[in-house]
């Protein structure tokens, strides 16, 4: 039987701040394993910052032929949102972020708090100390958040609540999303994670996670709501 001519779905995946392209390749690898054309977009986090790295992003977009989803680690998912939000045009349905501070980062903001410390966040800083405003474009947005509290954020915030060690899981809740899960992982852990890269590919398929808590206990989770989120966490405006 001659093989399928059928495409596979293309995503373009953004890397956090401090990292390089070749720190998200095993997320690649397992998301080209689920059947996804996988491909990598690097950018100066530190030095070129968001500012610089949206409107290469927004072109790179526009020369892609046919539709191509989005995953963020960290802050690559609000630079993914952001460059959304400035050019809703372009050809993007769905949005998966791991681990993204979605409503500002505790970690950064102390950061930013110490001379010897602030010029870490580089141009990247602006938008992890303010987040983004609650979702409202056409494309579907779901969060991977971890539980797992191991990380450099330890050292530098005391978190209410789970966290991944960087980020903690109610950073992670925007209004407006359209599911949201909770995975076993730090936020380093995000990106070499099979489940996270199971539920993300989930997501890009489907709309929707499978919701790993969900499938350890036999409970029943609607698409779109959160076990562990009392008011769920769709677009009726509830936080995650």
């Amino acid at each position: 039987m001659a093989p399928s001519s059928t495409p596979r779905p293309r995503v373009l995946i953004l890397h956090g701040i401090w990292n390089a392209r070749s720190w998200v390749a095993p997320l690649a690898w397992r998301l080209r394993a689920e059947g996804f054309d996988a491909e990598v977009f690097g950018y100066d986090s530190v030095f070129g910052g968001p500012e610089n790295a949206i409107p290469r992003l927004i072109d790179h977009l526009h020369a892609n032929d046919g539709p191509t989803a989005l995953v963020g680690h960290s802050l690559g998912g609000i630079v993914a949102l952001e460059t959304l939000r400035r050019a809703p045009e372009l050809p993007v349905a769905r949005v998966v972020c791991l681990g993204s501070p979605l409503r500002g980062s505790l970690t950064a903001r102390n950061l930013a708090r110490h001379a010897w410390s602030s010029h870490a966040l580089g141009r990247s800083g602006p938008l992890l100390l303010s987040g983004c405003r609650a979702w409202e474009g056409t494309a579907q947005v779901g969060m991977v958040a971890g539980n797992v509290a191991r990380g450099f954020g330890r050292l530098l915030a005391r978190f209410e609540g789970d966290s991944d060690g960087t980020v903690s899981v109610e950073e992670t809740r925007l209004p407006g999303l359209s599911d949201h899960c909770i995975v076993a992982a730090s936020h380093t852990g995000l990106v070499f994670s099979a489940e996270a890269a199971h539920q993300a590919a989930c997501f890009l398929r489907h709309g929707r996670f499978t919701h790993p808590e969900a499938r350890e206990t036999g409970t029943t989770v609607s698409p779109g709501v959160n076990r562990e989120t009392p008011a769920g966490n769709g677009r009726v405006g509830a936080m995650e």
